[in-house]
């Protein structure tokens, strides 16, 4: 499958990624913003209801939907060697990009873990909040390196 930096027809970032999904379709990951969607979910054409039955509130407040009818939701990253990025708040005029990297456990940690094949955790004290900035936190963990 081909994949193409392009402009991002939600934000005008250019840091959007254009990846085919088959031969009429893509998706978009657009970091400039920390949105993605895909050409099937159009208003009107998709299911929605059960797409959004996992997602937090937030996450379904911030929708936003493009001129050609695509559903742009907040990205969440989870590379488990790096981190997590994922919007935390309580409504949409409060929240922000948050950030957690991960960190390798201590052989006395994984001493007490049933899933032995576990190697990384998350690392509480590194959590850090960023204003709206979804490549800054990104780039917090690590995942351009």
């Amino acid at each position: 499958m081909t994949e193409d930096l392009i402009i991002c027809p939600l934000c005008q970032s250019d840091a959007c990624y254009k990846t085919a999904i088959n031969e009429n379709h893509y998706s978009y990951m657009c970091l400039g913003g920390g949105h993605h969607t895909n050409d099937l979910m159009k208003v009107g054409e998709f299911d929605f209801e059960q797409y959004e039955s996992t997602l937090p509130e937030l996450y379904k407040d911030l929708v936003v939907v493009d001129s050609e009818q695509r559903a742009w939701y907040p990205v969440v990253i989870n590379n488990l060697e790096k981190g997590t990025v994922f919007i935390s708040g309580n409504s949409v005029n409060n929240w922000q990009w948050t950030a957690i990297k991960t960190r390798i456990i201590t052989e006395e940690e994984a001493k007490s873990l049933s899933n032995k094949d576990i190697k990384y955790k998350s690392d509480a004290k590194s959590i850090r909040y960023f204003e709206k900035d979804f490549i800054e936190a990104s780039d917090y963990i690590g995942i351009f390196e």
